[in-house]
């Protein structure tokens, strides 16, 4: 039996701490206040910059969710390499907290019910956007499997048949009400804090009214600079299959609320799609 391929932790020490034990404690320190009753979900938004910044954020909203046994991780392509749909089906990804194992079985289907993926981890080996999401769950729940698949495109339709193709394979099998759909995203980059507030508010409003097409829209129109809106339109969209109804913003915040600096911040939102 042939040995599954690791994919090495690569921003261990950097965007988050590189030891388990101070893993454990910064994230410790961010749900002092935040440990009310876990609740299911279809879908969630987290973001995905160093802890620092954004963890407070990852971790209050997944400190409301029952996260499920599957996750399928989706995430903005920041790198350039590797196809522009890329799935990874097979293999363990490692972090500080241990190792994470891909679903091959749900990989597997979801990559055959789709016109647009293809099977590549080039772009996953030295992505951050799905890592930084791996310790955070794994202090929340110790044993659960994943699919990641990143997205290096703005093509609404194809984006929105993707979701549509990964929710009716949820649907017609064994796992509807056992996966979480995780989109990885930033909003706003480097911008002051009063004008990122107003365009991330535009975005998160057609989030939460569950509607992909206004959040293109609204992207477009206000130019907002929100990296990971490709893996939130898929997230959305097969949401919706699965029977979404309503959207909750969890929490928002900017890095300008961590550093002071409210002259040019990076924005953070957590929502919850149920």
């Amino acid at each position: 039996m042939a040995l599954s391929k690791v994919r090495k932790a690569v921003v261990a020490g950097k965007f988050y701490p590189q030891y388990a034990k101070d893993i454990n404690k910064e994230i410790d320190a961010f749900l002092e206040d935040n440990k009310g009753p876990k609740l299911e979900a279809i879908g969630c938004v987290l973001p995905h910059a160093g802890y620092i910044y954004s963890g407070k954020v990852a971790a209050v909203t997944l400190a409301q969710i029952d996260i499920p046994d599957r996750i399928i991780l989706l995430g903005p392509n920041h790198t350039g390499n590797g196809a522009a749909y890329s799935i990874m089906t097979d293999g363990l990804w490692e972090t500080p907290l241990g190792q994470v194992g891909i679903d091959r079985e749900l990989a597997q289907l979801i990559l055959r019910s789709s016109n647009h993926l293809e099977d590549d981890s080039l772009v996953h080996l030295e992505e951050h956007s799905l890592e930084v999401e791996l310790p955070m769950l794994q202090y929340f729940k110790a044993n659960f499997q994943i699919v990641p698949i990143a997205f290096m495109s703005e093509e609404l339709d194809i984006l929105k048949q993707i979701g549509s193709d990964i929710g009716s394979v949820i649907r017609v099998s064994d796992y509807k009400g056992k996966v979480l759909l995780l989109a990885s995203s930033d909003m706003t980059h480097y911008e002051p804090e009063e004008e990122a507030r107003v365009k991330d508010n535009k975005a998160i409003e057609a989030i939460l009214e569950l509607d992909e097409d206004k959040l293109m829209r609204q992207i477009k129109n206000f130019n907002i600079s929100m990296c990971g809106y490709a893996p939130v339109v898929v997230m959305l969209s097969a949401a919706k299959m699965l029977g979404a109804k309503s959207g909750r913003l969890a929490m928002y915040q900017t890095s300008g609320d961590i550093t002071g600096d409210k002259t040019s911040v990076v924005g953070y939102a957590g929502v919850i799609i149920n």
